[in-house]
């Protein structure tokens, strides 16, 4: 099982970025992105559920971040616009079995990371 993130960057403030993450290796109940910055606790950004294509978002980011999903590549999204410089962190995707909420806890599988850096 192999979760690929990508898409990070350095962005100034109110710019937009398109992270994925590349999923191989089975299926999943679903993805969700988290992030962690320096010196904090690793947080929950948003999740999809494959099969029903449910969508959740930390309410940090509501309005502002979009996740989608593409089952032909097995690939998710996350669209992030008008971003802000407490949005930057290390953005991590994670891939669950079976959908059990968005603790941190309740996800299988970790990519290795993209920095979003967003400056003021």
């Amino acid at each position: 099982v192999q979760l690929q993130a990508s898409g990070g960057g350095l962005v100034q403030a109110g710019g937009s970025l398109r992270l994925s993450c590349a999923a191989s290796g089975r299926t999943f109940s679903s993805v969700g992105w988290f992030r962690q910055a320096p010196g904090k606790e690793r947080e929950f950004v948003a999740a999809i559920r494959w099969r029903l294509g449910s969508t959740y978002y930390a309410d940090s980011v509501k309005g502002r971040f979009t996740i989608s999903g593409d089952n032909a590549k097995n690939t998710v999204y996350l669209q992030v616009n008008s971003l802000k410089p407490e949005d930057t962190a290390v953005y991590y995707c994670a891939a669950a079995r079976n959908w059990l909420g968005v603790s941190s806890t309740r996800y299988d599988y970790w990519g290795q990371g993209t920095q979003v850096t967003v400056s003021s």
